[in-house]
This record gives structure tokens, C-alpha cells and sequence, in this order.
């Protein structure tokens, strides 16, 4: 495991994924994006606009996905433990994986932070998100309002990951 031991310490700049698929979606991403702007130690830098996808997993409803860039005052671990509150008060529940929710709130990035307490802290996580790089719901969004971000794993900007996956059934409203 490594760390920027000044981002760990200090908090710092982080994107976030948004996504749901139960209920009104596109009521539920925008009050949620209001909670973490409200939540202590969060502040709302930047969202991004929300896009229509097909369903990672079991057979389920497209999702409504987006972006967020925020800038915390707490430590990774912190902002993942804010991050499921606020999806259970929007109704979140987990019966199988990569099934329907009313909301999914996913740490992407915590400035360029490489972390992983698998096997540690409770929840664990993983920075940068390991499936980041594979799904265009999370990347198109992201290169639309941090094109620059560079991955700390890859070295890649976001604009140019967003390049090497199949965006087709990715669609803005």
C-alpha cells in the first residue's frame, strides 16, 4: 500500500460517481449532490451532467449516472463512511451485487492517492476505484468535468481512459 501521506492527513480534492436506478433517479442524484454539499468538510467543486446507461450485472433498469468533484476536509476512510450514511438515507440497500439501487455514491479519486485496506479498515477501500478504468458510466462523466485528472495507477489523464473504452451505450440527457 501507498499513499500521498499529505492528502491522508490534510483531505483534498476527490471525484465521486453517482448513479441510481430505482424510483425518481434524476430527483434522488440531485438531493444527494445537495447532501454532500451541505455535509460538514464537503464542498461541491463541480458536477457533472447526468447520462443514461445500460445495467452492469443482473437484468435491471438503465441507469442515470454522473459525476462529482469535491474538495473534503476528512481523510479517504471518512468520506467512504459519508459516503454509505448518505446512500442508506436515500434508501440503499444491498441484496446481491451489482444489483438495482436507489443510489450508489463510489470514492473514484482522493487527490493521487494509491490505497488499498482490503483486508483492514471496515469498509474496506480501494483508491483509485479498482473498475475505474473499465466502465465508460464512470469515465465519461469524469472526462467531462476532470479531463486533466491524471490516474495515479496508469499515469493516464481521464480524457485520454475515457478513449480506451466503449462509450456507445453511454448517452447525456
Amino acid at each position: 500500500m501507498t499513499y500521498a501521506k499529505t492528502a491522508l492527513a490534510k483531505g483534498g480534492r476527490s471525484a465521486v460517481a453517482l448513479g441510481s436506478n430505482l424510483g425518481d433517479s434524476r430527483a434522488t442524484l440531485e438531493a444527494a449532490l445537495e447532501t454532500l454539499n451541505r455535509t460538514p468538510g464537503i464542498t461541491l467543486q463541480a458536477q457533472s451532467s447526468w447520462y443514461q446507461t445500460k445495467a452492469v450485472g443482473p437484468p435491471q433498469p438503465d441507469y442515470l449516472n454522473g459525476c462529482a468533484l469535491l474538495h473534503v476536509q476528512m481523510k479517504p476512510q471518512q468520506l467512504l463512511e459519508t459516503l454509505l450514511a448518505i446512500e442508506d438515507r436515500f434508501g440503499r440497500v444491498r441484496h446481491e451485487n451489482w444489483g438495482a439501487r436507489t443510489l450508489d455514491l463510489d470514492l473514484l479519486l482522493f487527490d493521487d492517492v494509491i490505497l488499498d485496506t482490503q483486508g483492514g479498515e471496515v469498509p474496506p477501500l480501494q483508491l483509485p476505484h479498482p473498475r475505474m478504468r473499465e466502465r465508460a458510466f464512470v469515465l465519461v462523466p469524469l472526462a467531462e468535468i476532470a479531463p486533466d485528472w491524471l490516474d495515479p495507477v496508469s499515469g493516464c489523464a481521464i480524457a485520454q481512459l475515457v478513449q480506451a473504452v466503449d462509450c456507445s451505450e453511454v448517452r447525456r440527457l
